[in-house]
């Protein structure tokens, strides 16, 4: 089984970095939920991928980014 889990803007050390108002006005104008994900956020995805339930998945890619790549503009 093989699957991808693209992660769009999430908060972590890497995004810390930039400073919150920066942050925020990028995810208003460009994340149809107007925010950054949390490190979590994209864990659950990874999990829910790893149980039995999910042995018939592959190939997948799945965007875990608040709707960022389905925006069109």
């Amino acid at each position: 089984t093989v699957n991808a889990v693209c992660p769009g803007p999430i908060l972590t050390a890497m995004t810390a970095g930039i400073p919150p108002d920066q942050r925020e006005r990028y995810a208003r104008r460009r994340v149809p939920l107007r925010r950054y994900g949390d490190p979590e956020e994209v864990a659950h995805v990874v999990v829910s991928l790893a149980l039995p339930a999910a042995s018939y998945v592959t190939g997948a890619v799945i965007p875990v980014d608040g709707g960022l790549v389905a925006k069109n503009d």
